[in-house]
């Protein structure tokens, strides 16, 4: 347990340090799963998307601009005052709400009070299996009956997988950042009880990165 909070708070110091010498690091067009991800959400009827670990936010703008209401989290404070000041910049700030937020903590929402839930690469940040088993009971709760998840996660054929740092549990660290890469067991495990409708595999960044996609929604 300690070596996990220690982990946890080398993870909070790395990306507030990041965010605060890289403003805008990963551009400030919305990535390929928040464009498939607002498909899936419109054509749900969804008006609201929680996005958890939103970062500096291009994702979350984009859900502003296509006009949905935004509730945007990040256990960086530091990105979500740059999501701000591009909210007020882009004129959606109306549409958009930030909070501090940890994922291994409870969500502040009531049960049955989210339209949509969107992580990216998120979940596979340096959780356990047990945190992130929690993480997703979490999102389920928020969920109304009908809401969807979209979410992307690193995957174990990954180059970066079994390489660099070794914390158990399928983390692996490399330059300061540590990743939770998931197989196809995990994926199945959290996905117990809802409706699946997507595991889509693709490609992002230089190495490339190798991810999942997973689109699911809970039963009505």
């Amino acid at each position: 347990m300690a070596d996990e909070q220690e982990l946890a708070e080398a993870q909070r110091r790395h990306w507030q340090d990041t965010y605060t010498a890289h403003p805008a690091m990963y551009g400030e067009q919305p990535s390929a799963p928040a464009v498939h991800a607002a498909s899936v959400f419109r054509e749900a009827g969804a008006r609201t998307v929680l996005e958890l670990g939103t970062g500096h936010g291009r994702d979350a703008l984009y859900f502003a601009r296509e006009d949905f209401n935004v509730q945007a989290t990040d256990f960086s404070a530091t990105g979500l005052e740059q999501l701000r000041e591009a909210a007020r910049m882009q004129g959606v700030d109306a549409r958009i709400t930030t909070a501090v937020h940890d994922v291994r903590d409870s969500l502040p929402w009531p049960d049955a009070s989210v339209d949509a839930v969107f992580a990216h690469m998120l979940l596979c940040m340096a959780l356990s299996t047990e945190e992130i088993r929690a993480a997703v009971g979490e999102i389920r709760r928020v969920l109304r009956p009908g809401g969807t998840l979209v979410y992307t996660v690193r995957h174990t054929g990954d180059a970066h997988y079994g390489t660099g740092t070794a914390h158990g549990d399928d983390i692996y660290e490399h330059g300061g950042y540590a990743v939770h890469f998931f197989d196809r067991a995990l994926v199945d495990a959290l996905a117990e009880g809802w409706t699946v409708s997507d595991v889509h595999a693709f490609e992002e960044g230089e190495l490339p990165r190798r991810l999942w996609r997973i689109t699911q929604t809970v039963p009505r």
